[in-house]
C-alpha cells in the first residue's frame, strides 16, 4: 500500500522527516509529492528542494520523490494513491488540514487523509520558523538535516557552516 505526503518543504524540517519516516512504516510506499507553485516566492527552487529532501531520505526504503502542480487529489490520482498524509503541530493546524481534508473528499470521495501528530520536539518546527532564523543569522542544525542548514545558510550568506 501506498500514501502521498503533499506539502512545498521549502525547506524539509525534521518534522517533515519524521512523519515522512512514520508515513513509510504505515504504509510502506511514501510518495513525498513538492508542489510546484510560481505564486510563492520559495527560497529553494523545485529541483533544489527535490534533491533535499531524495538525500535526506536516501537512507529510508520505500520513498518516491515526484513535483506537481495543482490539486492534490489529481496528483494522488494520477499515482493510484487513495491516502494523504498530513502532519499537525497543534490545535491550529486541525482547522485548516481539516478544511483542506474535507474539500478533498469533496473532490475525490475515495480518498482519504490521514493526520499524523508531530513529534513533541519538533511540534514548533515550520519551514518559515526555520527560514527566518536562518535569514537573521540563528542556528538551524537542530531543526533541519545537515545538508538543509548548509544550503540556508549559503541562501541567507550566513557563516554558521
Amino acid at each position: 500500500m501506498k500514501a502521498l505526503y503533499p506539502g512545498s518543504f521549502d525547506p524539509l524540517t525534521l518534522g517533515h522527516l519524521d512523519l515522512i519516516k512514520r508515513g513509510q512504516g504505515l504504509f510502506g510506499h511514501l510518495i513525498i509529492a513538492v508542489l510546484e507553485n510560481p505564486s510563492k516566492n520559495a527560497t529553494f527552487t523545485l529541483p533544489e528542494r527535490m534533491d533535499q529532501i531524495r538525500e535526506a531520505t536516501c537512507q529510508i526504503s520505500g520513498i518516491e520523490v515526484i513535483s506537481f502542480k495543482g490539486l492534490t487529489v489529481e496528483c494522488a490520482k494520477k499515482h493510484k494513491v487513495k491516502f494523504i498524509i498530513r502532519g499537525l503541530r497543534a490545535m491550529s493546524d486541525f482547522e485548516y488540514e481539516l478544511q483542506i481534508a474535507h474539500t478533498n473528499r469533496s473532490l475525490n470521495k475515495d480518498m482519504e487523509t490521514l493526520f499524523l501528530a508531530t513529534e513533541n520536539q519538533h511540534s514548533f518546527l515550520s519551514s518559515s520558523l526555520v527560514k527566518e532564523v536562518a535569514r537573521y543569522g540563528g542556528n538551524v542544525d537542530h531543526m533541519v538535516p545537515k545538508k538543509i542548514a548548509n544550503d540556508l545558510y549559503k541562501a541567507f550568506n550566513s557563516d554558521k557552516n
